[in-house]
Formats: structure tokens, C-alpha cells, sequence
């Protein structure tokens, strides 16, 4: 086909900005959408980012449930295979076992995405279940980073961080339970938000209970795109068990002026974790920044204890995901898991976790308990804390250290090693805050490293706020001219 914009041209623009296009008339969104198709096709072959785009979507995109007088208008843009269904839709998760899995009804986010102007017409690749760091099981695929193709974009949203870092999208959906929408945004070039509790519908397969330890989302390449998204697809779903907040403000709105001089706590040394030297001196580099912008930054870690919280964050993720494979299970009458079928380290997750009892679980909130309101009185003296996105480098493509196809006989220390790299991220999960990844930084081998903004609970739109005054600075160009080794401006 021949493409209605240049990628010049179409990386150039945000969401908001093709949407822009669409609403004008100069373009259609199915122009967009055959666009990004065409993107797809000219990367995946190096990064291995999209599994499929669906046909009928990119030849109607209001035929697909894109409601054209949203804010986004048609603008093309991919769901990760996890989390939301989409009705009629493969959503294999990452895993062989889930093959040919299709749900038959969309869930609620999915119809918020539909009405904010979203074409769902692609999905994306995952780590089976979303359970660890890369989409990387040779006998599914290797999702790589397009700054790099030899190291991995991270997870768990791997397939929607490459994709929009390659600029096929520009923005793309993600989950987060312990950092899987920073964590591949930090490393890939993109702004990734974690917001509060109650922004995102769970609705209407999640417990109640145990959900909102996850959240959903976007990946984006610029600041207000994210703020678009949550504005237009936040609220629950009747008969949701808490209620939805909404800010005074929308966030689109708030972020068009910068925020008061803030209070920045800047740190890396969390408990046992801390980051590598390089990383902790691009931490001061960017501290730097936003003490130039007129903000108080000082030193100072909050007053935690980060080892309770972290053991009380793997009970929580082996007994979660131990009751994710059981459910599974359980549906295809099956009394363990096929070892060919579903990846060791999720088997073994599944054996230490599957009877825990209510007396662990409830030792487990109680740890959350002392977290949450640890935290929440560090955020009566500081508006904001400031860490790197993680404590150490992007692994290189094969490091099964980190992913669910390990040797490693113990998930206990599996996670515990996990925790080391992730350091700065679980615990927003686990308090019900918000996290934001923003991409200031680098490693020593040039791929990107984002830097970590959090805040107190519903203060998310601050986090917005703070991380548009630092785009504005850098007049949107968050790279200084650099692109990714793949990309499709340069890919055809």
C-alpha cells in the first residue's frame, strides 16, 4: 500500500495529533489503522512486537466499535494479549497452554477504550501470564528492544513497548502489577503511567479482592496522550466493589500549566536494593533537572520496612498467580498443569502457592497495612519521590535468570532476585499509588532508562504535571534527536 502520511510524518505526531488529522478530514481512520498495519509488518520481523492486526478493524474502525467522536477519533492502537478481553478476539496470554483462547465478551475498559475513540485493531505480546520480566519463550516469541534488538524490551507489557518505541503506535495498552507498564516504558524510550486505585475498571472477570494490586493503562510517546487516556477511559462498571474517583480537573486540562515548587525526595537504596553506580548517578543527573525547574530536591528515602513489604509483595504474587494457573485449570477440568504446555517457573509458582491459607493471606494485607500507611506519611513532609525506573541494567536477549523458563528450583528466590532489578515499582502496587515512568535518562550502553516519579495516592495528575514541565523543557524531544535502531522511519 502506500502509506496517507510519511513515517516522518506520522511519528511527528502523538495519538492527539493524528487525531487531529481524522477529525479535519485529511485522513481516515482507516488510512491510519492500514498505516499502522503496514508499520507492524516493517518491524515485527526484528522485534517480534505484534502477534496479529486484525483485518476488519483496519478496513472499518467504527465497524470494529470505535466510537469516531472520541478524543482519540480512530487512532489505530494495539491491546496486550492479557488483561481485557476484546469480544471474538484471540487472547492467548503469552502461553502455549492458551492457545486459541477467545473470549466471547469485551470487559468493561475495553468498551471505554472503544468509546475514547481507540481502534482496538492489534494485539501484542506478553510473558505467559505476565508473570515475569520478558516476552522471551523461543517456542511462542522473542520480543526484543528496537533501541537494540539484542536486549529485551522488558514486560510485562514487552510486545506494546516495542511496538510504540519502534513508532508503529502511538500509544498502546498495558498492564501494571508490580511495574509491567514502567518497566518496558523506562526501557524503551516511552512515558508509562501506573495509576491509582480506583482510576481503571477491573470488571468483570477480576476479583474484587485481589485485583486492584494490578492496574491498567497505556504506554505513550508523549505526556498527554497518557493524560487523554486515563481522562477518557477511567470509572468502574455497576456493581464494582469501591468507588471510581475522578480529579476536579481533567488531567488533559491540568497538565497544560506547570506545577508549584514542589518537594522531591530523591533516592535509590531501598532495604536490601540499590542501583548500580551508573544508574544511580544518572538518578543525580536528573535530579539535577528538576531542581534547575525551580522544585526542592533532597536525598532521603522514605521510612520503611522494605523487607516485610517485599516478602509480603511474593506472597502476594505467588499466591495470585498460583490461583491464576489454578483457575485455568480448573476450567479444563485438569488437576496440574502440563508441564509442555505451561512454563516451569509459573508450575513451581503454582505448587508453593496454590493452598496457602487465609492466616498467610491475611499476614500478607497486614504487611500492606504497615506499607501503605508508611508511605502515606512520607507523603505529608514530600510531594514526590524520584527513583531510576530500575536498579540495574536491561538484560540482554537470553538471561533466563529473570524469566518464568528458569532452572531456578525456588519461586522464593526467584522473586527475591526479581526484586533486585525491580526494585522501585512493586511497592505502588501494593500502596494503591501512582508510578510514573518518564524517559530521562540512559544507560551506559545507550538504551533508554526512565526515571521513576511517585506520589501519594489520587495525586496522579501532579505526576502528569510534573512530567509535562520536564517535556516542555526538553521541547518534546525526550531523546535529543535519537532513534531507535528500529523504527519505522527507518525500517523500509
Amino acid at each position: 500500500m502506500t502509506t496517507v502520511l510519511s513515517w516522518d510524518e506520522w511519528t511527528a505526531r502523538d495519538g492527539l495529533g493524528l487525531a487531529e488529522l481524522a477529525c479535519s478530514g485529511e485522513v481516515t481512520p482507516e488510512e491510519l489503522a492500514a498505516q499502522a498495519a503496514e508499520g507492524a509488518a516493517l518491524v515485527n520481523p526484528q522485534i517480534s512486537a505484534v502477534i496479529e492486526t486484525f483485518d476488519d478493524a483496519v478496513a472499518d474502525a467504527a465497524g470494529a466499535g470505535a466510537s469516531l467522536s472520541g478524543v482519540f477519533a480512530g487512532v489505530p492502537f494495539p491491546m496486550k494479549d492479557l488483561g481485557p478481553t476484546v469480544a471474538g478476539r484471540l487472547q492467548e496470554q503469552g502461553s502455549l497452554f492458551m492457545t486459541g483462547n477467545r473470549p466471547q465478551t469485551d470487559a468493561f475498559l475495553t468498551t471505554r477504550i472503544r468509546a475514547a475513540g481507540l481502534n482496538i485493531m492489534a494485539r501484542t505480546t506478553t510473558p505467559e501470564f505476565g508473570c515475569c520480566s520478558s516476552a522471551e519463550n523461543p517456542a511462542v516469541y522473542v520480543t526484543r528492544n528496537p533501541w537494540d534488538t539484542d536486549y529485551t524490551s522488558c514486560g510485562s507489557s514487552a510486545g506494546s513497548a516495542a511496538a510504540a518505541g519502534a513508532g508503529v503506535f502511538p500509544l498502546a495498552h498495558g498492564t501494571d502489577g508490580g511495574g509491567s507498564i514502567r518497566i518496558p516504558a523506562g526501557t524503551c524510550g516511552l512515558v508509562g503511567l501506573k495509576a491509582s486505585r480506583g482510576t481503571f475498571s477491573v470488571a468483570p472477570y477480576a476479583s474484587d479482592y485481589a485485583a486492584p494490586v494490578s492496574t491498567q493503562g497505556c504506554l505513550s510517546r508523549t505526556v498527554r496522550d497518557t493524560a487523554a487516556f486515563v481522562d477518557a477511559c477511567r470509572g468502574g462498571a455497576p456493581g464494582e466493589y469501591m468507588p471510581y474517583w475522578r480529579p476536579e480537573t481533567p488531567f488533559l486540562e491540568l497538565i497544560e500549566r506547570d506545577p508549584r515548587p514542589l518537594k522531591i525526595a530523591v533516592s535509590h537504596e531501598w532495604g536490601p536494593y540499590r542501583a548500580t553506580p551508573h544508574i544511580a548517578a544518572e538518578l543525580e543527573r536528573a535530579a539535577k533537572v528538576f531542581e534547575d525547574l525551580g522544585h526542592h530536591v533532597e536525598w532521603v528515602a522514605p521510612t520503611v520496612d522494605f523487607e516485610k513489604a517485599y516478602a509480603a509483595q511474593t506472597t502476594c504474587y505467588i499466591t495470585q498467580f498460583a490461583q491464576t494457573v489454578n483457575n485455568l485449570l480448573r476450567a479444563r477440568g485438569l488437576a496440574s498443569p502440563p508441564p509442555e504446555l505451561i512454563e516451569p517457573m509459573n508450575i513451581r509458582i503454582w505448587e508453593a502457592g496454590k493452598d496457602a491459607t487465609f492466616t498467610e493471606r491475611s499476614d500478607m494485607q497486614y504487611a500492606f497495612n504497615d506499607t501503605s500507611r508508611a508511605f502515606g506519611e512520607f507523603y505529608l513532609d514530600w510531594d514526590v519521590i524520584l527513583t531510576p525506573i530500575t536498579a540495574r541494567e536491561t538484560p540482554r536477549i537470553g538471561t533466563t535468570e529473570y524469566l518464568t523458563t528458569t532452572s531456578e528450583p525456588s519461586p522464593l528466590a526467584w522473586f527475591e532476585n526479581l526484586w533486585g532489578f525491580f526494585a522501585y515499582t512493586p511497592l505502588n502496587n501494593l500502596c494503591g499509588t501512582p508510578g510514573l515512568s518518564i524517559p530521562m535518562a540512559r544507560h551506559a550502553n545507550g538504551l533508554p532508562l526512565g526515571m521513576h516519579l511517585q506520589a501519594a495516592q489520587g495525586n496522579d495528575g501532579l505526576l502528569l504535571q510534573l512530567a509535562a514541565q520536564v517535556e516542555r523543557s526538553v521541547n518534546g524531544d525526550w531523546h535529543g534527536g535519537r532513534k531507535p535502531a528500529v523504527h519505522v522511519t527507518t525500517a523500509g
